[in-house]
């Protein structure tokens, strides 16, 4: 049943979690005639509510990246009380796409504007066949890898770096020229946008942890690889994954990751791992950030 807006009804600024297998989608921005989480949470509004505001995601995950806790942000008229939207969200959603919370928030809450820091995590299957059920969600490995050799070099990403090297840099500058654009370039948000985050024209991140971590599965040996950062380059995750792997099996040694990471070259660093691994875990923003409206 559609919620419809009143006329003179105040915009409500919502903020919902949500989890999705990113297999059968082209990644969470809108796409003129293609599958994408971005499109079917606008299309699963309009249905609910007659309106078709489009959601705001904490990240842009490319097609075939799956996420445990998306969080996204968008406004309302329609006076629908937030579990009735949770509820008929998860109604009208496809199943690969299922909403943990829905409320409402402060109009100054954006889900990517106020982040301040977001966990990635990226799943290599270990052992013989891999299982059909896991082939989804994993990168099914094929070399012996050194498991010591993994987590030193995990830890040398930690802390402020260039990591151009590791940007697929094209598709990078455009996506950081279009978050800049999305505020006005002479307002405090963009001020604060640029000096919080420092996004403005660079390729510096800071990445606060960066640990691997072997789970034992009923299927076999998972070696998930878990990163924390300020945020993070087009197939960032994915690139320096594919440079461990190649450190992992041998086919480049430590000693070669600062000269890599001071090269910032794309072309020094090691392959893009699958997409299927990686999972946006969870998105951090700061306490007051995250009060209820109080409606």
């Amino acid at each position: 049943m559609t919620e419809c807006a009143q006329p003179g009804s105040e915009l409500q600024n919502w903020r919902i979690t949500l989890a999705y297998d990113g297999t059968d989608f082209q990644g969470w921005q809108v796409q003129p005639g293609l599958p994408t989480i971005q499109g079917e949470l606008q299309a699963a509004l309009g249905r609910i509510t007659g309106e078709s505001p489009l959601p705001q995601g904490s990240g842009r995950t490319d097609a075939g990246v799956h996420a445990l806790a998306q969080v996204a942000s968008f406004a309302l008229r329609a006076p629908i009380p937030a579990e009735n939207l949770h509820r008929a969200l998860n109604r009208t959603l496809p199943a690969s796409i299922g909403i943990s919370e829905a409320r409402t928030v402060r109009s100054t809450f954006h889900a990517r504007h106020s982040a301040i820091a977001k966990t990635y995590e990226y799943r290599v299957f270990r052992g013989g066949m891999c299982p059909p059920f896991l082939t989804r969600y994993v990168y099914a490995c094929p070399w012996a890898l050194d498991e010591d050799a993994l987590q030193a070099c995990a830890r040398l990403f930690e802390g402020k770096h260039d990591f151009l090297s590791f940007a697929a840099t094209d598709p990078e500058r455009r996506d950081r020229s279009s978050l800049l654009d999305e505020i006005p370039h002479e307002g405090a948000a963009h001020a604060e946008l640029t000096a919080v985050h420092g996004l403005e024209q660079t390729t510096i991140r800071t990445i606060f942890s960066s640990v691997w971590d072997l789970r034992q599965t009923e299927a076999g040996e998972l070696l998930v690889y878990r990163v924390c950062g300020n945020g993070f380059l087009h197939h960032m995750v994915r690139n320096l994954v594919g440079t461990m792997v190649d450190v992992g099996r041998g086919q480049t040694s430590l000693e070669e990751i600062p000269g890599i990471l001071a090269a910032r070259s794309r072309s020094a660093a090691g392959p893009t791992a699958p997409a299927r691994g990686l999972f946006l875990h969870s998105v951090e923003y700061p306490p007051e950030e995250v009060w209820s409206s109080g409606v």
